[in-house]
């Protein structure tokens, strides 16, 4: 997707917090009309991340491509800004200070591997989003994570306790990996 599509879906997702947080949006028509282009009705996983001053403010997605992109962004938006359980709802103050980005995911692969050491050499930091399960419990880390956990073993252990996990799960037999890609937009503020 262009740069200059993924600048719509910042400003669809800005404008769909701001309706939720009764703030007049703005009364052009000129989005919605720019956002009746057809590469919009793909359906995509899609991520919402909401940050201030680079610190994490919510983070809400769906990885698979059972929406719309623009249902996904719209959706996603609302979740990160009112229902991520990490933190208490978006206030209008916040509203201003606040940087979005926006994620769209390729299809979820499975990673085969035949051990622990196998995996670590499996893994390409910055590049895949990784997956993992194990019984009932899973959990996702964007590839955006790998810039705050380069290590791969700690990036790892940071997933599994993520998803309820030992932190050493990833070397124990069992785990079910999956990598995923991404096209990300980010506002700077």
């Amino acid at each position: 997707m262009e740069k200059i599509k993924g600048k719509l879906l910042l400003q669809l997702a800005r404008k769909t917090i701001a309706g939720h947080l009764g703030l007049e949006p703005d009364a052009s028509d000129q989005l919605e009309t720019a956002l009746a282009d057809e590469e919009f009705t793909a359906c995509r996983g899609t991520f919402v991340t909401l940050t201030i001053n680079h610190q994490l403010r919510g983070c809400i997605g769906n990885l698979s491509a059972d929406k719309t992109i623009l249902e996904g962004v719209r959706d996603n938006a609302v979740n990160a800004a009112f229902h991520d359980p990490r933190f208490p709802a978006l206030s209008k103050k916040e509203l201003d200070h606040v940087a979005i980005e926006i994620s769209l995911l390729t299809e979820p692969q499975a990673l085969e591997y035949s051990n622990a050491e196998d995996l670590l050499t499996r893994l390409r930091p910055g590049i895949d989003g990784l997956i993992i399960r194990k019984g009932g419990r899973s959990a996702t880390f964007l590839p955006q994570v790998w810039e705050q956990l380069p290590d791969k073993q700690m990036f790892l252990r940071h997933l599994c306790s993520k998803a309820g996990l030992p932190a050493d799960a990833w070397q124990r037999p069992g785990l079910e990996v999956q990598t995923y890609q991404v096209q990300y937009f980010h506002e700077q503020r």
